[in-house]
């Protein structure tokens, strides 16, 4: 039996590499497990928040989902402003929903 991992496992960049690292890394590409999602919960009261994520590039593209009524709602008022490394701003409307929360994936 297959135990999933739920924490991201990357392939070391020097030394010697088992089979098993690779095994993992291209059964989960297959599986369409790549590890690129997140998620974010829109700060009240603000215009911007910014999401730190150690995969973003400043050539990503960030993809929002809404996973709750209040985030859907703000959708059409909320952008990916920013990119930088490690880190991008979302642009938003400023109100005090505590409960506008996306999940995210990120595209390189």
């Amino acid at each position: 039996m297959a135990i999933e991992r739920r924490y991201p496992r990357f392939l070391p960049t020097t030394g010697k590499v088992d089979d098993r690292f690779f095994a993992e890394a291209i059964n989960n590409l297959l599986n369409k497990r790549m590890d690129a999602v997140g998620e974010v919960t829109l700060a009240a009261s603000v215009t911007t928040t910014v999401v730190t994520d150690n995969r973003v590039t400043k050539n990503s593209v960030i993809v929002l989902s809404p996973t709750t009524a209040n985030a859907a709602g703000a959708l059409a008022t909320t952008w990916i402003a920013d990119y930088d490394t490690h880190e991008f701003t979302v642009t938003h409307a400023n109100n005090a929903q505590t409960d506008r929360t996306f999940r995210y994936i990120i595209l390189s």
